[in-house]
């Protein structure tokens, strides 16, 4: 686009130019012959622009912006290509005052405390993720599996001097580790310009700027096209609400209230000290629906983490009054978004009960993929903090989130968000001893596994951190030189093989058909049993949250036959106190826990097991081979022994 037309502009203010960033920002073009860097930015309540940069010594006189409509496009074409070039707009707002902002469109910016932007030219990556692009095209993700490893880049791991680690040192350490650990996707989060590293780049200032702590945008692309070559999706986590409040940001960027609400009250983030977006405004909904178009498009990302919809969905400081210019943006956001990839994952992190998030807009809906199972997340930790011999006294902790499994799609996230700020980490928000806390750490994390519902895991739980996430330091990696952390680590890998080779963990998530209680009622053991069903195939769990073990207990199961364990979370190579089902063991022409018939197994101490019914030759697909370790020992063998 070397010209900026009045189509181009109508549709910018009418809030429906979704490829914004192509007009706006700095961009290198050729015309007659001669090579430009034409810069175009929207600010109307300024009086004058005038461009700065290292090119002219940061003076402007000769470089003055044209106003090219009367709704506030300015634009200017500087000879010559000026790829690296810092440099901002010089505004002089309407009381005459003048400030140096960088630009919103900017593709790069100066390393912090820095603040300008970079002229930088995306063009010319040579991507090789066809295959992956290919392969996404060709599934349902509904029917997928989806475990998610979210991350902090800065603080994953870090250089001995402290430094973190950057996009292209992280190609070559994050993806096979996380690819070894089985997941299948990467989460970061937010990689956009901000001046903050507390903030985690929640609190933005340039929302088409790569962050240059970690490199260039070429290094992120870098990045990400070895994830995608590794068969592993990036998902990055986006705030579109509210923005960082900096001076040279998009606060008052003319001297106006330009993409923020003009009200204090509307405006005004009190809890978090930013500033929410006016997403009333036209041209803010072009910004912000470009940039989740951006990012596709440019850097190939799999899908938007939305930050904080709830405060979008409601205004901030009214008291749970709706907001319908949050809720018309989500769905023409969503919209815009399916429009132009249908794989595309857009998952909403919210925290209220607003109906249908999930559902789509069509139907009345938001229009996300997924929503993040909030709920289940503090009650599944409530109930894991409590006592073992408490917990009988808030068994609907675990039972409730069931009663609404399917009213949304969902991902269950055990996220940075709950081992922060005093939370504890994971292990050891765990009760008991030493044992204990792997023990039910394994549980924990088997039950998650095996509920509906696709899974987010923040980084540093599959090594057992015993300390709360610290983003100013990397993960305790010293913690695997012993060997219960060693085992956990092992323990998440066979889950997630497990979990992607396992149809009926995944494959039904989003219907209710796809899960069934087996006992939900034995409050006073605090033992839950289910089924989860594929579309041919099906899986009995069983999940015991104290420390007592029970031999021969009785299970109903749907089909008589013989059933193989096929997983046990107590494993003595897990860690655990080896109380396994070595054998098959075939059901019993007893009526139990409603089924037709039932079987007799072990049910080890604060563990989970998995048992698959034993398919006949004719029955099986491909081989039909049943795998298992073969130095699996018997509770009973264990003892006598």
């Amino acid at each position: 686009m070397n010209t900026v037309t009045n189509f181009d502009m109508h549709l910018f203010h009418e809030g429906t130019l979704f490829e914004s960033y192509k007009l706006f920002g700095a961009h290198i073009i050729k015309e007659n012959n001669e090579t430009y860097t034409r810069f175009c930015v929207w600010a109307p309540s300024a009086t004058n622009i005038r461009l700065v940069g290292n090119f002219n010594n940061w003076n402007g006189e000769r470089f003055q912006l044209h106003r090219v409509n009367q709704e506030g496009i300015w634009c200017i074409h500087v000879k010559g290509n000026l790829h690296g070039a810092l440099y901002k707009y010089e505004m002089t707002t309407r009381d005459g005052n003048k400030r140096l902002k960088m630009d919103p469109y900017g593709f790069c910016s100066e390393f912090r405390p820095g603040t300008a932007s970079i002229v930088y030219s995306l063009d010319g990556y040579e991507w090789k993720d066809h295959q992956w692009l290919q392969r996404k095209s060709e599934k349902r993700m509904d029917r997928m599996p989806i475990a998610i490893y979210e991350v902090h880049l800065g603080s994953w791991r870090r250089h001995e001097d402290g430094t973190p680690l950057s996009y292209q040192e992280a190609a070559a350490e994050l993806i096979p580790y996380v690819k070894e650990l089985g997941f299948t996707h990467i989460e970061l989060l937010p990689l956009i310009e901000h001046p903050l590293d507390e903030s985690w780049g929640y609190q933005a200032t340039g929302y088409y700027s790569v962050t240059s702590r970690y490199g260039s945008p070429f290094d992120l692309m870098h990045f990400i096209d070895q994830c995608h070559q590794n068969g592993l999706g990036v998902i990055l986590d986006w705030t579109p609400g509210h923005f960082c409040k900096d001076g040279h940001g998009l606060y008052q960027f003319d001297g106006s209230y330009l993409y923020e609400y003009e009200t204090y009250e509307d405006r005004e983030n009190i809890v978090w000290g930013t500033a929410n977006f006016d997403l009333g405004k036209n041209e803010v909904r072009s910004f912000l629906i470009s940039n989740a178009l951006f990012w596709m498009d440019y850097f190939h990302i799999d899908g938007l983490r939305v930050d904080a919809v709830a405060n979008i969905l409601y205004w901030p400081n009214q008291y749970g009054k709706e907001n319908s210019f949050g809720r018309e943006f989500l769905q023409s956001l969503n919209q815009t978004v399916i429009a132009h990839d249908p794989t595309f994952l857009m998952i909403a992190e919210d925290s209220t009960k607003w109906p249908h998030v999930t559902a789509p807009v069509e139907y009345g809906g938001l229009g996300f993929s997924h929503k993040w199972n909030m709920g289940w997340m503090n009650d599944v930790l409530t109930y894991m903090e409590t006592a073992p011999e408490s917990r009988k006294q808030v068994h609907g902790k675990m039972t409730f989130p069931l009663m609404y499994a399917y009213k949304e799609t969902f991902i269950l996230p055990l996220s940075h968000d709950e081992v922060v700020h005093g939370k504890k980490s994971l292990l050891n928000k765990m009760p008991g001893d030493y044992w204990q806390k792997f023990a039910q750490l394994r549980l924990l994390l088997g039950y998650m596994i095996a509920h509906p519902g696709k899974k987010l895991l923040f980084m540093g739980f599959e090594i057992g951190q015993f300390d709360e996430w610290k983003d100013k330091s990397a993960l305790d990696w010293n913690l695997l030189d012993f060997e219960m952390h060693r085992k956990l680590n092992h323990y998440v890998k066979r889950l997630l093989k497990l979990y992607r080779r396992s149809k009926p963990l995944f494959e039904m998530d989003h219907m209710s058909e796809g899960f069934e209680w087996i006992d939900v009622h034995n409050y006073q053991q605090s033992i839950f049993s289910f089924i989860r069903r594929g579309v041919d195939e099906e899986l009995v769990v069983v999940c015991n949250f104290t420390e007592r073990t029970y031999i021969d207990y009785r299970l109903g199961v749907p089909k008589e036959g013989s059933y193989r364990e096929i997983f046990n979370s107590d494993r003595e190579e897990f860690g655990g106190s080896n109380c396994v089902n070595k054998k098959v063991v075939r059901t019993e022409n007893v009526e139990f826990h409603g089924k037709p018939c039932s079987i007799r197994m072990t049910i080890p101490p604060f563990g989970l097991s998995i048992m698959r019914p034993v398919k006949h030759r004719k029955e099986r697909k491909g081989n039909g081979k049943e795998k298992m370790c073969s130095h699996a020992v018997s509770w009973r063998e264990r003892k006598q022994t």
